[in-house]
């Protein structure tokens, strides 16, 4: 370990052991002046980065960017600490830094994001921290999900109803067939995508694991005449989605289980499960192919819809630790783990990435706009930590560094199969 990270490390132990990370930002800057240690570490944090197009404007107002490079976009330090935590893990400690307002970003999020995003994907390599916090992750066991699913989904019902749909809360990707489509058109359209996949028929009788809001359930009972029995562990979500059934008179029609996976019971026509795979973890996909071989009938449908990505790799860590904790988007490969050891036949695969994109972008904006009235009831730091978990994420999508699979799969011995697409663009 070289002197300047020493250093550094040094420093940081010294702001944790006086408890400055909460105070004044003055107390730990003695002085406003840059120092030539602190132009070295924006030097060294701009290579780690891959050098992109972009500035760090210092506590003095001094900029600093990449020799020969010209600045599109500009993110400001405020204090020394700051920096030093930036260079030890940027990963990590972004997020941290920009939520408490350590650091901020000028003009668009979205376009220095991008820029970001476009540089690291040329690096090709992992961070080392992160594939340090990855390797020391606890598995994904019932407890822990409960525990993670508790942290991201129960923190209030009032605050996704702000900028989710009005009509079914889906918190998934939408799909687009018009790019003019309102959100609430688009996630109408994204349920009947599923439904016409499924094939779903009167009187047949459906799975879904990990319901959110329920807002599918209910659809498919309505629109397509069939039973469903839908599980989720978070509290907060099977409450609404009961209440939602019942005003809905839907109750004959959609059971909302408050229960694991793991535990499904009973032959069913369909399985499907929209934005669950993400928390399940690869070392229980396995588990998961079990579930569904026991539960589907022989010439019966399933479809997941998961985030995912083009290869291996781990979530961004500061999207993994403050706010979907427990959360692995899967490569096709690594699916490939629920479906081949059940000899599952995989019938289409389509990825709705830039449906995705679009689908936060509007989340965004809807966040925005109601951003006072969360103010009511949450810190500015959760409000700050929001925004950028939404814009980083519509980037992602954007930039190709995520991607949204929908995989549809049945029995190898189903020969009951449409012989074309054709099905999935009638009215």
């Amino acid at each position: 370990m070289g002197k300047a990270q020493l250093y550094i490390i040094s420093s940081l132990n010294t702001i944790r052991q006086n408890n400055l990370l909460r105070t004044p930002i003055s107390y730990f800057n003695s002085s406003n002046e840059v120092t030539g240690f602190d132009r070295w570490v924006v030097t060294r944090l701009l290579a780690r980065i891959g050098d992109p197009p972009i500035s760090f404007v210092l506590w003095n107002n001094k900029k600093i960017a990449s020799p020969g490079v010209l600045p599109r976009a500009q993110i400001r330090i405020t204090c020394r600490y700051a920096l030093y935590k930036l260079l030890l893990n940027p990963e990590l400690n972004f997020g941290d830094l920009y939520s408490n307002g350590y650091i901020d970003i000028d003009g668009d999020m979205a376009d220095c994001l991008r820029i970001i995003y476009h540089t690291l994907g040329k690096l090709k390599k992992y961070s080392f921290l992160s594939l340090i916090d990855r390797y020391f992750c606890h598995p994904n066991t019932l407890p822990k999900v409960r525990q993670n699913i508790h942290h991201h989904y129960d923190i209030g019902n009032d605050f996704y109803q702000h900028w989710l749909d009005r009509e079914a809360m889906q918190y998934t990707c939408a799909y687009f067939p018009d790019p003019a489509m309102s959100l609430e058109a688009a996630q109408t359209a994204k349920m009947h995508h599923i439904c016409r996949k499924l094939r779903l028929k009167p009187g047949q009788t459906v799975v879904e694991a990990g319901c959110g809001w329920g807002g599918l359930a209910r659809f498919m009972a309505k629109e397509y005449g069939v039973k469903v029995k839908a599980y989720n562990i978070s509290q907060e979500q099977i409450s609404y989605a009961h209440q939602c059934a019942v005003k809905s008179g839907l109750t004959q029609q959609v059971e909302y289980i408050e229960d694991d996976f793991r535990n499904i019971r009973g032959d069913y026509d369909a399985f499907v499960s929209i934005g669950m795979l993400e928390h399940v973890g690869p070392e229980n996909y396995y588990a998961l192919g079990g579930v569904i071989d026991r539960s589907l009938k022989e010439h019966g449908l399933g479809l997941i819809h998961t985030i995912g990505r083009n290869q291996p790799r781990p979530l961004n860590a500061w999207i993994g630790k403050r706010i979907f904790p427990g959360a692995y988007p899967p490569s096709l490969s690594q699916m490939m783990r629920v479906f081949e050891p059940w000899s599952f036949s995989i019938l289409d695969i389509e990825n709705l990435r830039l449906h995705y994109a679009k689908t936060l972008e509007i989340w965004h904006t809807r966040f925005e706009n109601n951003a006072d009235k969360f103010r009511s009831h949450y810190d500015e730091p959760f409000i700050r930590a929001w925004r950028l978990y939404l814009v980083g994420s519509m980037v992602a999508f954007h930039t190709g560094t995520m991607q949204l699979f929908q995989v549809l799969f049945t029995k190898q011995h189903n020969n009951v199969l449409d012989w074309s697409r054709a099905y999935l663009y009638q009215d």
